[in-house]
């Protein structure tokens, strides 16, 4: 992994293959709930720009905009069924996050860690690695398989599994912040935090289990803006704004 001070002034990547780390609300756009096409044509976009550069993507987006197991359960819903469901979520977002990815002209797999032959792959550890090999966006979809586990586990999980120099987590803001900077005008960014910063003070980056699989893994965390453009071109060169976790 590159990390010095000369390839972010250049331009150059820091990091060749990343995991994207998408929300499902971030697909959401000004709405509510559901897929607002804009919004995934312009993360294709994105996308599309990072490959062109030479970034290796796959991605793994969230089900909120269409499902929110944890909701669903403390409602009274049994947990492991409000899960199954929320990983269906997953997979019609991975769905338009690929046709949108095709019609800019890149190729692009869905493989799905509950098998649904019809409509995606099944996940199979090296098919995947052979689809990352020949340039395709590899999506995955239906989390790790298993209710109980959050996307953001199957993300550090699948970025592990692909041997990915990085995760990206694209949120809402562009980094980690003291507090939520929509609520408090005070909240400053960190530049950079340890896991174990990131654990002690309970800061809402990703869950427990997806720190300590990346600490594990040594796998750095980018936090950055999804909604500002040029945000995973900014993340992968070092150029935007953002927040890494890495233990020095």
């Amino acid at each position: 992994m590159a990390h010095s001070a000369g390839s972010e002034k250049s331009g150059a990547l820091l990091y060749k293959r990343v995991l994207l780390k998408i929300s499902g609300e971030a697909l959401m756009g000004p709405g509510q709930f559901g897929i607002d096409y804009e919004t995934v044509e312009r993360i294709a976009d994105e996308i599309k720009e990072a490959r062109e550069l030479g970034v290796e993507v796959s991605l793994v987006v969230g089900g909120g905009n269409i499902f929110r197991g944890m909701q669903q359960a403390a409602r009274g819903m049994e947990r492991a069924s409000a899960d199954y469901m929320g990983m269906l979520a997953t997979v019609m977002n991975a769905l338009a996050m690929q046709n949108a990815l095709e019609k800019k002209g890149l190729y692009t797999r869905v493989l799905s860690a509950i098998e649904m032959t019809q409509i995606c792959e099944p996940y199979i550890r090296r098919r995947a690695m052979r689809h990352m090999e020949k340039g395709r966006v590899v999506i995955f979809a239906a989390g790790t398989g298993n209710p109980f586990f959050t996307t953001d586990t199957a993300a550090a999980l699948r970025a592990a599994e692909m041997g990915c120099d990085a995760l990206f987590k694209g949120t809402n803001v562009d980094g980690v912040y003291t507090a939520d900077p929509k609520k408090d005008k005070t909240a400053t960014r960190f530049e950079r935090l340890s896991y174990h910063e990131v654990m002690v003070r309970d800061l809402k980056v990703m869950d427990q289990a997806a720190i300590a699989l990346t600490r594990e893994n040594k796998i750095p965390i980018v936090v950055f803006s999804i909604a500002e453009r040029g945000g995973i071109v900014g993340a992968a060169t070092g150029r935007g704004r953002s927040t890494t976790i890495i233990d020095e």
